[in-house]
């Protein structure tokens, strides 16, 4: 099977680490990629937002599957694309996107399907979100309600800062808090079949103690050993199957990656939000201890067949990724800092560095080229092992700024989180 990734990020890079490690892929090609990525596979320079030229390259190359990473492309449609030019696709189509790309659009779907969810107000003027800031009370929970590469969440006790990130926003979902921890559930679905993946925890504040600016993710892992037993049997029945079921009834198949994020809060489990691809870093520590082929889970999603691929079936352990960024993240972000050290991080045994915000200077070096610059995934036979790697791999790393939270599962180690 020869595949193509769309994207430039981390989570693209563990894609296609994973389908270059598939016994079923004979060919990797990713477009644009990063140097990461072109390790395991041949990069092309296209516009991941242009879905003819997508389109176009994967009919060129006798394309047997692309994969879309990132939400921007789906929002723009280019798996619709690339599918009407008649190559099997994963990824949702532009319409089915919107379950990310509004979240609005998600609540309301979530509404019609009766999933739980935190009682919400969708606010288009300063009027409406002072009034739904005092139905709501603090801790206030201020939502961008389009894209907004996974910091456009604002969770404060500051009344004014909940004011001024709503007044940066066109239309903003202003919501009740919900308490509790947090635990990413993924699945893989035709539009029919879902099947779920393992559960993972992000940490998505910058700072250790959870405290912070939110960013894009700092870290994850998984398997969850003090999540309840029923937890991935439950949310399917309650929170996935009805909204693949639903978006089908709309006419707008969703066909992809559906990423539930949950709070298991003190009345039961909610959803927080939907998004419509591989999560960031989560992906990198879940592709991890995968063992059934990627390319099948894949394949099967994108042509309808993924009832007969069956459940997946994964690796014993636990995997624990880092996330290393650059000085100022999440705020800004340095470039074109010299990075040492990664084929050291990659050289110790069960881990594997992962690039995002990476790029060659005219010298041929490795430098910074992004807020999220590496992450280093662990896996091990338990929680510290797992822990021990990863952080190891860091340790070998070094750039100018690098800044990383040294906490990552650090309580489930320690066995400190309740539910």
């Amino acid at each position: 099977m020869r595949t193509l990734v769309i994207g430039t990020g981390g989570r693209e890079h563990a894609l296609a680490l994973a389908l270059s490690r598939d016994p079923g892929v004979t060919e990797v090609h990713a477009a644009p990629g990063n140097p990461g990525i072109a390790d395991v596979a041949s990069l092309h320079d296209v516009d991941p937002l242009d879905g003819a030229a997508v389109a176009a390259l994967a009919t060129s190359l006798g394309a047997d599957l692309v994969v879309v990473g990132p939400e921007a492309p789906l929002v723009a449609g280019v798996a619709d694309a690339v599918r009407d030019a008649g190559i099997a696709c994963f990824g949702p189509s532009r319409a089915a996107a919107q379950l990310e790309g509004s979240k609005a659009f998600a609540k309301q779907v979530m509404a019609a399907a009766e999933v739980p969810t935190a009682l919400a107000h969708v606010c288009e003027t300063p009027e409406e979100v002072v009034a739904a800031l005092d139905a709501f009370g603090p801790p206030y929970v201020v939502k961008d309600d389009a894209l907004a590469a996974g910091k456009g969440v604002v969770v404060t006790e500051d009344r004014q800062a909940a004011v001024a990130h709503a007044a940066g926003c066109d239309r903003v979902v202003i919501e009740e808090f919900l308490d509790g921890p947090e635990v990413s559930l993924f699945a893989i679905t035709d539009g029919e079949t879902v099947l779920p993946l393992l559960p993972a925890q992000d940490f998505k504040r910058a700072l250790e103690g959870d405290a912070g600016p939110n960013t894009g993710g700092m870290g994850a892992y998984t398997p969850l050993d003090w999540t309840p037993e029923d937890l991935v049997a439950e949310v399917s029945r309650r929170v996935l199957v009805p909204t693949v079921q639903e978006m089908s009834r709309r006419g707008t198949p969703f066909q992809g990656l559906l990423y539930a994020g949950l709070a298991l809060t003190s009345r039961g489990v909610r959803v927080v939000e939907f998004n419509a691809r591989f999560g960031d870093p989560e992906t990198q520590a879940i592709l991890a201890l995968l063992r059934t082929p990627l390319s099948s889970l894949l394949h099967g999603a994108a042509t309808g067949e993924l009832a007969s691929v069956g459940l997946p079936s994964w690796h014993d352990g636990t995997a624990v990724t880092v996330v290393m960024a650059s000085a100022g993240y999440p705020a800004t972000s340095s470039s074109g800092d010299v990075i040492l050290g990664v084929g050291a991080a990659d050289a110790i045994d069960g881990v594997d560095v992962i690039h995002a915000g990476t790029a060659l200077d005219e010298d041929g070096r490795l430098v910074t080229a992004g807020g999220r610059v590496l992450s280093v995934t662990g896996v091990g036979e338990n929680l510290e092992h797992a822990r021990d790697r990863a952080y190891a791999g860091v340790d070998a790393i070094s750039f100018e700024g690098a800044q990383f939270r040294s906490d990552i599962a650090l309580a489930a180690q320690r066995g400190e989180i309740e539910v």
